[in-house]
Protein backbone atom coordinates (compact mmCIF):
# COMPACT_ATOMS: atom_id res chain seq x y z
CA UNK A 1 0.00 0.00 0.00
CA UNK A 2 1.29 3.52 -0.87
CA UNK A 3 1.98 5.80 2.03
CA UNK A 4 3.32 9.22 1.86
CA UNK A 5 2.64 12.69 3.12
CA UNK A 6 1.92 15.68 1.19
CA UNK A 7 4.95 17.48 -0.05
CA UNK A 8 6.09 20.57 0.92
CA UNK A 9 6.02 23.57 -1.71
CA UNK A 10 9.94 23.55 -1.67
CA UNK A 11 10.11 19.79 -2.93
CA UNK A 12 7.69 20.04 -5.69
CA UNK A 13 9.34 19.96 -9.10
CA UNK A 14 8.16 20.60 -12.47
CA UNK A 15 9.30 16.78 -13.34
CA UNK A 16 6.40 15.89 -10.70
CA UNK A 17 4.58 16.14 -13.71
CA UNK A 18 4.67 13.34 -16.08
CA UNK A 19 4.66 15.19 -19.13
CA UNK A 20 7.41 17.32 -18.08
CA UNK A 21 9.61 15.02 -16.62
CA UNK A 22 9.61 12.73 -20.53
CA UNK A 23 10.59 16.34 -22.16
CA UNK A 24 14.55 16.66 -23.06
CA UNK A 25 16.71 18.63 -20.58
CA UNK A 26 17.26 21.84 -23.21
CA UNK A 27 13.27 21.76 -24.03
CA UNK A 28 12.29 21.80 -20.04
CA UNK A 29 15.21 24.40 -19.39
CA UNK A 30 13.56 26.84 -21.91
CA UNK A 31 10.17 26.37 -20.35
CA UNK A 32 11.63 26.86 -16.82
CA UNK A 33 11.50 30.25 -16.45
CA UNK A 34 8.05 30.80 -17.86
CA UNK A 35 6.48 28.33 -15.38
CA UNK A 36 4.58 30.03 -12.34
CA UNK A 37 3.85 26.81 -9.35
CA UNK A 38 0.38 27.53 -8.05
CA UNK A 39 -1.46 25.61 -5.12
CA UNK A 40 -4.80 24.77 -6.08
CA UNK A 41 -7.47 24.40 -3.49
CA UNK A 42 -10.54 21.86 -3.45
CA UNK A 43 -13.07 23.50 -5.40
CA UNK A 44 -11.35 25.79 -7.17
CA UNK A 45 -12.50 26.50 -10.65
CA UNK A 46 -9.61 26.56 -13.15
CA UNK A 47 -11.59 27.19 -16.33
CA UNK A 48 -15.30 28.24 -16.91
CA UNK A 49 -17.80 27.20 -19.89
CA UNK A 50 -16.70 29.13 -23.30
CA UNK A 51 -14.07 31.56 -21.40
CA UNK A 52 -11.57 32.15 -23.04
CA UNK A 53 -8.21 30.17 -21.69
CA UNK A 54 -4.62 32.30 -20.71
CA UNK A 55 -2.60 29.30 -19.53
CA UNK A 56 -2.23 25.45 -19.60
CA UNK A 57 -1.94 23.82 -16.12
CA UNK A 58 0.32 20.92 -15.28
CA UNK A 59 -0.98 19.26 -12.34
CA UNK A 60 1.57 17.76 -10.09
CA UNK A 61 -0.11 16.29 -6.69
CA UNK A 62 -3.74 17.58 -7.22
CA UNK A 63 -6.77 16.27 -9.36
CA UNK A 64 -8.70 17.80 -11.67
CA UNK A 65 -12.29 17.14 -13.06
CA UNK A 66 -13.81 18.12 -16.48
CA UNK A 67 -17.41 18.78 -15.70
CA UNK A 68 -19.75 19.22 -18.42
CA UNK A 69 -22.74 21.24 -16.39
CA UNK A 70 -26.15 21.49 -17.82
CA UNK A 71 -28.73 24.45 -17.71
CA UNK A 72 -30.64 22.91 -15.20
CA UNK A 73 -27.38 23.21 -12.66
CA UNK A 74 -26.44 19.17 -12.97
CA UNK A 75 -22.97 17.67 -13.89
CA UNK A 76 -21.21 14.80 -14.81
CA UNK A 77 -17.48 14.34 -14.78
CA UNK A 78 -16.25 13.22 -18.56
CA UNK A 79 -12.39 13.61 -17.76
CA UNK A 80 -10.50 13.71 -15.04
CA UNK A 81 -6.70 15.04 -15.25
CA UNK A 82 -3.66 14.70 -12.76
CA UNK A 83 0.08 14.58 -12.98
CA UNK A 84 0.16 12.30 -16.25
CA UNK A 85 -1.18 15.35 -18.05
CA UNK A 86 -2.00 18.41 -18.58
CA UNK A 87 -5.37 21.07 -18.66
CA UNK A 88 -6.05 23.10 -21.07
CA UNK A 89 -5.90 21.12 -24.41
CA UNK A 90 -8.42 23.99 -26.15
CA UNK A 91 -5.40 25.94 -25.89
CA UNK A 92 -2.89 24.52 -28.09
CA UNK A 93 -5.53 22.88 -30.32
CA UNK A 94 -6.77 25.88 -31.08
CA UNK A 95 -9.95 26.14 -29.91
CA UNK A 96 -9.30 28.56 -27.43
CA UNK A 97 -12.41 27.57 -25.31
CA UNK A 98 -14.58 24.49 -23.70
CA UNK A 99 -18.06 23.87 -23.00
CA UNK A 100 -16.67 21.83 -19.86
CA UNK A 101 -15.77 23.26 -16.57
CA UNK A 102 -12.51 22.37 -14.66
CA UNK A 103 -12.82 21.90 -11.30
CA UNK A 104 -10.36 21.16 -8.30
CA UNK A 105 -11.36 17.28 -7.22
CA UNK A 106 -7.98 17.15 -4.81
CA UNK A 107 -6.48 19.82 -3.53
CA UNK A 108 -2.18 20.36 -4.39
CA UNK A 109 -0.25 21.75 -6.69
CA UNK A 110 0.37 22.24 -10.51
CA UNK A 111 2.96 24.75 -12.89
CA UNK A 112 1.05 27.04 -15.37
CA UNK A 113 2.42 27.90 -18.61
CA UNK A 114 1.44 31.12 -20.30
CA UNK A 115 -0.71 30.84 -23.36
CA UNK A 116 1.94 33.00 -25.47
CA UNK A 117 4.42 30.46 -23.97
CA UNK A 118 2.17 27.49 -24.79
CA UNK A 119 1.90 28.44 -28.72
CA UNK A 120 5.15 29.32 -29.17
CA UNK A 121 6.37 25.90 -28.06
CA UNK A 122 3.67 24.41 -30.28
CA UNK A 123 5.17 26.15 -33.09
CA UNK A 124 7.78 24.74 -33.07
CA UNK A 125 6.68 21.18 -33.65
CA UNK A 126 9.09 19.66 -31.54
CA UNK A 127 9.11 17.45 -28.45
CA UNK A 128 6.56 19.28 -26.27
CA UNK A 129 4.08 19.24 -29.36
CA UNK A 130 4.01 15.41 -29.98
CA UNK A 131 3.84 14.94 -26.45
CA UNK A 132 0.74 17.30 -25.98
CA UNK A 133 -0.71 15.63 -29.12
CA UNK A 134 -0.66 12.15 -27.48
CA UNK A 135 -2.27 12.88 -24.46
CA UNK A 136 -4.67 14.66 -26.25
CA UNK A 137 -5.75 11.10 -27.86
CA UNK A 138 -5.99 9.64 -24.67
CA UNK A 139 -7.88 12.03 -23.20
CA UNK A 140 -10.44 11.36 -25.56
CA UNK A 141 -10.00 7.56 -25.12
CA UNK A 142 -11.01 8.36 -21.22
CA UNK A 143 -13.61 10.93 -22.31
CA UNK A 144 -15.42 8.03 -25.18
CA UNK A 145 -14.98 5.39 -22.19
CA UNK A 146 -16.83 7.16 -19.59
CA UNK A 147 -19.47 7.84 -21.74
CA UNK A 148 -19.84 4.46 -22.04
CA UNK A 149 -19.52 3.59 -19.06
CA UNK A 150 -22.04 5.89 -17.51
CA UNK A 151 -24.54 4.55 -20.14
CA UNK A 152 -24.05 1.17 -19.49
CA UNK A 153 -22.42 0.01 -15.96
CA UNK A 154 -23.46 -0.03 -12.72
CA UNK A 155 -22.91 2.99 -10.11
CA UNK A 156 -20.81 0.44 -8.27
CA UNK A 157 -18.61 -0.48 -11.22
CA UNK A 158 -17.88 3.54 -11.65
CA UNK A 159 -17.49 4.12 -8.61
CA UNK A 160 -14.50 1.37 -8.70
CA UNK A 161 -13.27 3.53 -11.92
CA UNK A 162 -13.49 6.82 -10.59
CA UNK A 163 -11.37 5.45 -6.80
CA UNK A 164 -8.64 4.02 -9.10
CA UNK A 165 -8.26 6.88 -11.64
CA UNK A 166 -8.53 9.09 -8.83
CA UNK A 167 -5.39 7.30 -6.76
CA UNK A 168 -3.59 6.61 -10.37
CA UNK A 169 -2.86 10.41 -9.82
CA UNK A 170 -2.04 10.69 -6.27
CA UNK A 171 1.21 9.37 -3.77
CA UNK A 172 -1.34 7.96 -1.55
CA UNK A 173 -4.41 5.61 -1.18
CA UNK A 174 -6.61 8.34 0.86
CA UNK A 175 -8.87 10.68 -0.84
CA UNK A 176 -10.89 13.59 0.93
CA UNK A 177 -14.11 13.42 -0.78
CA UNK A 178 -17.56 13.64 0.18
CA UNK A 179 -20.14 11.04 -1.51
CA UNK A 180 -22.46 13.70 -2.66
CA UNK A 181 -19.35 15.40 -4.35
CA UNK A 182 -18.77 11.76 -5.51
CA UNK A 183 -22.66 11.48 -6.74
CA UNK A 184 -22.01 15.19 -8.68
CA UNK A 185 -18.67 13.49 -10.38
CA UNK A 186 -20.33 10.60 -11.40
CA UNK A 187 -23.70 12.62 -12.16
CA UNK A 188 -25.74 9.99 -10.42
CA UNK A 189 -28.23 9.80 -6.99
CA UNK A 190 -26.02 10.33 -4.14
CA UNK A 191 -28.19 7.26 -2.27
CA UNK A 192 -26.70 5.19 -4.89
CA UNK A 193 -23.06 6.56 -3.81
CA UNK A 194 -23.53 5.30 -0.35
CA UNK A 195 -25.16 2.40 -1.19
CA UNK A 196 -22.10 1.27 -3.43
CA UNK A 197 -19.52 2.75 -0.91
CA UNK A 198 -21.07 1.07 2.02
CA UNK A 199 -20.55 -2.37 -0.13
CA UNK A 200 -17.01 -1.99 -0.73
CA UNK A 201 -16.32 -0.65 2.81
CA UNK A 202 -18.15 -4.01 4.05
CA UNK A 203 -15.93 -6.51 1.89
CA UNK A 204 -13.02 -4.65 3.38
CA UNK A 205 -11.87 -3.07 0.16
CA UNK A 206 -12.10 0.87 1.23
CA UNK A 207 -13.04 2.84 4.40
CA UNK A 208 -15.11 5.79 4.85
CA UNK A 209 -15.36 8.19 7.52
CA UNK A 210 -16.38 11.52 7.39
CA UNK A 211 -15.00 12.51 3.91
CA UNK A 212 -12.02 10.51 3.72
CA UNK A 213 -11.54 7.60 1.47
CA UNK A 214 -8.90 5.42 2.20
CA UNK A 215 -8.31 2.18 -0.57
CA UNK A 216 -7.61 -0.65 1.80
CA UNK A 217 -7.44 -3.35 -1.27
CA UNK A 218 -6.70 -2.61 -4.80
CA UNK A 219 -6.22 -5.58 -6.22
CA UNK A 220 -9.83 -6.50 -5.63
CA UNK A 221 -10.98 -2.79 -6.58
CA UNK A 222 -9.64 -3.38 -9.82
CA UNK A 223 -11.51 -6.64 -10.01
CA UNK A 224 -14.75 -5.17 -9.23
CA UNK A 225 -14.14 -2.43 -11.72
CA UNK A 226 -15.49 -2.73 -15.12
CA UNK A 227 -13.06 -2.71 -18.07
CA UNK A 228 -13.07 0.88 -18.39
CA UNK A 229 -10.92 1.72 -16.19
CA UNK A 230 -8.00 -0.97 -17.85
CA UNK A 231 -9.44 0.31 -21.40
CA UNK A 232 -8.28 4.10 -20.56
CA UNK A 233 -5.37 3.04 -18.62
CA UNK A 234 -3.65 1.02 -21.12
CA UNK A 235 -4.09 3.28 -23.91
CA UNK A 236 -2.38 5.84 -21.60
CA UNK A 237 0.78 4.30 -21.30
CA UNK A 238 0.79 3.11 -24.81
CA UNK A 239 0.76 7.13 -26.00
CA UNK A 240 2.92 8.08 -23.66
CA UNK A 241 5.42 5.57 -23.31
CA UNK A 242 5.00 4.48 -19.89
CA UNK A 243 5.58 0.87 -18.33
CA UNK A 244 2.98 -0.81 -16.79
CA UNK A 245 2.17 0.29 -13.78
CA UNK A 246 3.63 -2.51 -10.56
CA UNK A 247 1.26 -2.77 -6.88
Amino acid sequence: MKTAHPPTVSAIRPEDNHLLAALAPCTLARLLPRLKFAHLSLGQVLYEPDVEMRQVYFPTDCIVSLLYVMQDGASAEIAVVGNEGVLGVSLFMGGESTPSRAVVQSAGGAFSLPRLAVKEEFNRHGELMHLMLRYTQSLITQMAQTAVCNRHHTVDQQLCRWLLMSIDRLSCNRLLMTQELIANMLGVRREGVTEAAGKLQKLGVITYKRGKIEVLDRGRLEVLSCECYAVVKRETDRLLNRKPRQH
